[in-house]
């Protein structure tokens, strides 16, 4: 599997390809992840899976194409010991190969592009780089793909409109609900959100709606993750004084199951999203979620039975749902258990990897 994410992993994507990975291996596959590294190749491995780190230099906006080459170069002397090659996008370069490429497009760029919010320079860079250099390799990866799918409905129907290309399957998320599940005791009064501090990522909305929110209840935000934006939301809570809104940093996978076990509620306030998996978690750990209609969101979270759903870029709706779930307790418990029921139900990292095997076995 090829990614452009942190491995082992830290986001979404890179537990997306850990999980898989683990229910191949356990099934008697080989898998090798190939991502970005320093300045040299290293080889490790993690949970019996190989990682294969090939350098990575950050020369904004050829690092793609530098890292390509370098990819590409060392495959060469690799390809003879895979059978398939999957392809997991964002930003992920293209392989010259002959054996057949499985390709996950976990979000069309173009949408991606639309999301990012026009704070700074590096936005606004960042927005051009999507749009004119991400569309391109999308598009690329798809004509040069055997099968390509993608985990959403709403992706499926990008891809649709966006590059003319039907026949995607659709994989999904999944969850490992042995290990996000509901703890014994109560909750404390906390919201918790969980992901990349990116821009799309809604968090300027969450950090408006907070302040009113927390003017009228004793409620407290959490937000787990890092990216590009730690320093900028910082500082906008040190100038407001916004004692209540906390910048956790990245933390480990039994801290962040304790996190969400113990939140009152989770929030996802996106603009753009092809899952986010921390949504799955979050409600497979009992948890109601309020979450913008984006990405995976409206196919697992039936509104005002097992979460809400809200429109993006609307901090006013953001206080009101909360405000809701903050006003009924009855209610916040009731959403929690319909939420970890949806997940026991539908959402097996099992089912995710039954599709993503059979898929190989055609192919090979």
């Amino acid at each position: 599997m090829v990614i452009s994410t942190p491995f082992p992993p830290e986001e979404g994507i890179g537990y997306h390809v850990y999980n898989i990975s683990k229910k191949l291996i356990e099934r008697g596959h080989d898998i090798t992840v190939i991502t970005r590294g320093k300045f040299r190749t290293e080889i490790g491995s993690f949970d019996r899976i190989r990682i294969i780190k090939v350098p990575f230099l950050p020369l904004f906006p050829f690092h793609v194409h530098i890292h390509g080459f370098l990819l590409n170069r060392l495959f060469k002397h690799l390809e003879n010991e895979f059978d398939i090659v999957h392809i997991h996008t964002p930003l992920t370069p293209l392989i010259k190969t002959s054996l057949p490429i499985v390709s996950t497009i976990h979000g069309s760029m173009v949408e991606n592009a639309k999301g990012i919010e026009l704070i700074d320079h590096k936005a606004a860079g960042n927005k051009i780089f999507t749009k004119f250099f991400g569309y391109p390799l999308v598009s690329k990866l798809i004509n040069d793909s055997k099968v390509v799918t993608t985990v959403s409905l709403s992706v499926e129907k990008e891809l649709n409109k966006y590059y003319d290309v039907d026949g995607v399957l659709i994989t999904g998320n999944g969850v490992d609900v042995d290990n996000f599940k509901p703890a014994d005791g109560g909750s404390k009064n906390y919201v918790l959100y969980v992901g990349r501090l990116s821009h799309g990522k809604g968090l300027f909305d969450l950090l408006k709606a907070s302040k009113e929110l927390i003017s009228n209840y004793d409620v407290s935000f959490i937000l787990i993750g890092k990216g590009v934006l730690s320093d900028k939301l910082n500082k906008i809570i040190e100038k407001t004084h916004n004692k209540n809104f906390h910048l956790l940093g990245q933390k480990s996978h039994d801290e962040l199951i304790k996190y969400y076990q113990e939140a009152k509620l989770f929030i996802s306030p996106s603009y753009y999203e092809s899952g986010p998996l921390t949504l799955l978690e979050a409600m497979a750990c009992g948890k109601p979620a309020i979450a913008t209609k984006v990405g995976i969101a409206p196919d697992c979270i039936k509104n005002e039975e097992n979460g809400i759903l809200i429109n993006p870029r609307s901090p006013q709706e953001i206080v009101k749902s909360v405000s809701m779930l903050l006003d009924d307790e009855e209610l916040c418990n009731k959403m929690g258990e319909n939420a970890r029921r949806t997940i026991e139900e539908s959402y097996s990292w099992n089912s995710v990897a039954d599709k993503v095997e059979q898929i190989y076995l055609d192919l090979v």
